[in-house]
């Protein structure tokens, strides 16, 4: 347990994809429980912080072992509202209530139940080992956008959205498919830029099923279907 690096999870109210998502169970565990108890399996984490504007949720992640000591504030609960600039809250309102400074912060998206405890302990060491600034999670992308994602161009052409010099798939660059399961950063990093990407960014690739979190009531039967057919204890999220 590293007493410097604080894990948050920010679930709010009003998800319109799926209704009540966060607090939707699967196997009896409400979405929010399964990443308070990887979180928690984890043995990284003094503290698990729930931000959130809902007396609902914030009633769940207590259950469970969550703190939660302030509700956050509506702007940062709106549909436009931005993740970092959320993740950044957390961390300044923790800071406060538990009167210290944390180096690092560790958030897990709520509704990615399919994570594992130890893929947030080797996301942590590649974070660690690498010496970059902040590190975001992604599956290999199924599609290759050079070749499969297409957009329709303001003359009304259809082209390929991405373009590359070779045509052959093997020459593309590698790409990923962030699924937002794990976001880590540096203090500094976070309280200063809004941006998760950058020169100093690290990329840790999970497993393919990783791809899929809770969005939609597609989403959620999948998600049901794959953890359904793991029957994992708790012990083993």
């Amino acid at each position: 347990m590293n007493n410097n690096i604080l894990c948050t999870i920010c679930a709010r109210a009003g998800s319109k994809g799926l209704k009540n998502k966060n607090i939707k169970k699967i196997e009896g565990l409400e979405l929010i429980a399964y990443s308070i108890i990887q979180a928690k399996n984890s043995g990284l984490f003094k503290h698990i912080v729930i931000s959130t504007d809902s007396d609902e949720i914030a009633h769940v992640a207590l259950k469970y072992g969550g703190e939660v000591f302030f509700k956050r504030k509506a702007e940062l609960a709106s549909d436009k509202a931005a993740k970092v600039p959320v993740m950044r809250d957390a961390l300044l309102q923790s800071e406060a209530h538990f009167n210290t400074t944390f180096d690092t912060l560790i958030d897990l998206d709520a509704t990615a139940p399919l994570r594992r405890s130890e893929d947030i302990k080797k996301a942590y060491e590649l974070f660690k080992q690498s010496g970059k600034e902040n590190l975001i999670t992604a599956v290999p992308a199924r599609r290759n956008p050079y070749f499969n994602l297409i957009e329709i161009k303001e003359n009304g052409a259809i082209d390929t959205a991405k373009t590359y010099a070779s045509t052959t798939r093997q020459d593309a660059p590698k790409c990923y498919d962030m699924n937002a399961s794990i976001y880590i950063f540096q203090r500094q990093r976070l309280l200063e830029s809004d941006s998760v990407f950058g020169t100093k960014t690290a990329l840790y690739v999970m497993n393919e099923e990783s791809a899929f979190d809770v969005d939609s009531e597609f989403d959620f039967k999948i998600v049901e279907f794959l953890i359904k057919s793991k029957k994992l204890k708790q012990e083993e999220l």
